[in-house]
């Protein structure tokens, strides 16, 4: 059979393309790490490595909700533990009050202290969120200044005025699970989350009774302080320390969260190691073969090339 010289030509280039392109291939993945470059060099294991990058990045959304998380929570048991307190300064005050020998001056000065207890209180109410610059304490209300105060012409607070309202954001932290570190300011009804200052459930509402303590020492009213403002008070402290038990359950939900983020992040970088990356020890065996093929190709054809049917002629 003849065969013509230009067949072995094209031949032998196609090989070398065929040799070329495979030693540029194990080249890049040496280069990179990556034993697949595009689709076609492992459908199969494309496609299980798209999937996991997208569960990947969804579980680094998650982390990032669950850290957003937990600043605005730790920023809320800050004002809890400060608004306790107050709490407590106020049920010593009414205790002190209350008793026979509280003098009128006694009671004017628990009177201006209680005042100055109002003040903080509402100023912590109004907290904002170091992270999103929101109110802590407005539910989703969330740009409404929380609490504003009205005063007399004597400079007494006579009234603190909630202007957020019932409702706190959920964010997901895990597929199909959702958690939020919120409290509103005031819950009047007995559904939903309950009420820091004002909660219809526990029966709390803090700044009336503040302002009802500061009035009854004002007026000297020390019978109003022992048999009403002191039982208010008392139910103040209980939701305070409701609210202050269940953000501390929070966080450690949330530290629950974090840790099991962590590890699936970790267990999802393994697994698109395992289906992307290159065993580079095997790819430097296959890359110095490859390259041995063909530098023997090349010298294989540079001697035929030298070949003619004169080689041939007696």
């Amino acid at each position: 059979m003849r065969v013509a010289t230009n067949a072995y030509t094209d031949s032998m280039l196609n090989q070398f393309n065929i040799l070329t392109a495979r030693q540029n291939a194990l080249q890049n993945q040496a280069a990179t790490g990556l034993r697949i470059q595009s689709a076609s060099d492992d459908p199969a294991a494309m496609e299980s490595t798209l999937r996991d990058l997208s569960q990947k990045a969804a579980q680094n959304q998650y982390a990032s909700n669950i850290g957003t998380l937990q600043t605005r929570a730790t920023a809320v048991y800050n004002v809890m533990q400060s608004l306790q307190t107050i709490s407590n300064r106020a049920s010593e005050i009414a205790t002190s009050a209350g008793s026979p020998t509280a003098s009128p001056a006694q009671l004017d000065n628990y009177a201006n202290e209680v005042q100055q207890l109002i003040q903080q209180a509402a100023q912590l109410m109004n907290t904002k969120d170091p992270a999103s610059g929101q109110y802590l304490f407005s539910g989703t209300n969330s740009t409404q200044t929380p609490y504003l105060t009205t005063t007399d012409v004597n400079g007494n607070i006579t009234a603190v005025t909630y202007h957020g309202n019932a409702s706190v954001n959920q964010v997901e932290i895990a597929p199909g699970t959702t958690v939020s570190a919120d409290v509103p300011g005031e819950n009047t009804g007995t559904s939903g989350a309950r009420g820091l200052i004002t909660d219809g459930t526990s029966g709390a509402d803090l700044f009336n009774h503040l302002i009802s303590l500061q009035n009854n020492l004002q007026s000297g009213n020390t019978a109003a302080i022992t048999s009403t403002d002191s039982a208010n008070l008392q139910k103040d402290e209980n939701n305070l320390l409701y609210q202050i038990s269940n953000n501390g359950a929070v966080q450690n939900h949330l530290t629950s969260a974090a840790t099991f983020a962590a590890n699936q992040s970790s267990s999802l970088d393994q697994m698109i190691s395992n289906s992307s990356s290159a065993d580079l020890v095997q790819t430097m065996v296959q890359l110095s073969q490859a390259q041995t093929a063909y530098q023997a190709a090349l010298q294989s054809s540079a001697k035929i090339m030298q070949l003619s049917l004169l080689n041939y002629l007696p």
